[in-house]
């Protein structure tokens, strides 16, 4: 029998309950903020999330209204509360995660890649103003783009943590590197337009999905926020030394020549981009110290100095 110390019996047992005794359920590889399930019936093949939070799932199902061909996004099912949390269901989409692209495949997979960013910077947003994190209703976390940029150093880490300084307390070079690469954030980020379009916000870890060239499926839109549609871009410089297939594709290169041949003039392209890369870095630092990562936080803060001091 399922019990409240055995989160994973008592999710797959509302699974079997939900879809039936006859599902195959099994476990995933979790998410930073979820469990996941394949779940299996007679007519579907399905995956089911369980969080303490709604709000990703929530997201999720809002930015299914956005799918297209070149932004194909699954529509969750159904979700609700469930277990003193929430849960969600959605189709189990076809493709491999991009993340374990090699360098050849990942170039080929390029030009669909833009072409999500691009759909992502052609939606209609709701009329309603605001900029940051944003909820189904329209409500979002900051007035303006360069607002939340820099105000994220008066805010916890992340949802239920303590302050980035508490933090990174416990590794003082760290606490240095932060405090120098805001200050750069600071005389940079004048250069930043307040242009808000949607943005996904972590198109790595597991989130993309690819079958042949193109991008089949753009998941988990928990960290997505509203801004400057170049911060997508911003994601794939920051993180490349972690992806060693990828270390010689220049992705900055790659996305100005698209930016050119799509008639898209782009200012301050270098300056915005240093700008986002470095607010990327100092935020992974601050989130890997709460999970306590410290090989993490040595590896991010190198790399955000080197952007600081570019």
């Amino acid at each position: 029998m399922a019990t409240k110390t055995d989160p994973h019996a008592a999710q797959m047992q509302f699974l079997r309950d939900r879809f039936g005794s006859a599902a195959q359920v099994a476990v995933m590889r979790p998410g930073e903020w979820s469990a996941a399930y394949s779940v299996k019936t007679a007519d579907a093949d399905l995956v089911a999330r369980f969080s303490v939070y709604d709000e990703d799932f929530e997201k999720d199902a809002y930015a299914a209204r956005y799918s297209s061909t070149a932004l194909p996004i699954p529509e969750i099912n159904e979700w609700g509360p469930a277990l003193e949390g929430f849960y969600a269901v959605a189709p189990r989409m076809p493709g491999q995660y991009i993340d374990g692209l090699d360098d050849a495949r990942m170039r080929r997979v390029l030009p669909s890649l833009f072409a999500a960013m691009d759909a992502m910077r052609a939606v209609d947003l709701p009329a309603a103003s605001g900029y940051g994190g944003w909820r189904a209703d329209g409500s979002t976390t900051h007035r303006g783009w360069r607002e939340w940029l820099l105000g994220f150093v008066d805010q916890p880490a992340t949802r239920g943590a303590p302050g980035w300084r508490e933090l990174l307390e416990d590794s003082p070079t760290s606490l240095a590197a932060f405090e120098e690469g805001y200050a750069r954030l600071r005389e940079r980020v004048d250069h930043c337009p307040e242009d808000r379009h949607l943005i996904h916000n972590d198109l790595i870890n597991r989130n993309v999905l690819v079958e042949g060239n193109r991008i089949s499926a753009v998941l988990d839109w928990g960290s997505s926020t509203y801004g400057d549609f170049l911060f997508e871009v911003a994601n794939l410089v920051f993180y490349q030394p972690w992806f060693s297939a990828w270390r010689n594709i220049d992705f900055a290169s790659e996305a100005r020549a698209h930016y050119d041949a799509i008639g898209l003039d782009v200012p301050h392209f270098d300056e915005r981009l240093s700008c986002y890369t470095l607010r990327i870095g100092l935020d992974d630092m601050a989130y890997s110290a709460f999970r306590k990562r410290w090989e993490k936080v040595a590896e991010t803060t190198r790399r955000t100095l080197e952007i600081a001091r570019t």
